[in-house]
């Protein structure tokens, strides 16, 4: 199974309490923060809600 690479690319700081719920619940917190989620559809329905916060990228080999 693949993997995406989540990172958090503008603050939170303005956005509505939703969006921030739906980046604490992809484990982020802070600008330049990076976490590994399995690509699933529900992971992509998360990242989907908040495109302009974030950046993904397909997880490389070996990386945890």
């Amino acid at each position: 199974m693949a993997d995406l690479k989540v990172t958090q690319i503008r603050s939170t700081i303005g956005t509505k309490p939703k969006q921030r719920g739906t980046i604490r619940a992809l484990g982020l917190g802070r600008i330049g923060q990076s976490n590994t989620l399995p690509d699933r559809p529900e992971v992509r329905g998360m990242i989907a809600k908040v495109p302009h916060l974030v950046t993904v990228e397909e997880a490389k080999e070996g990386e945890a």
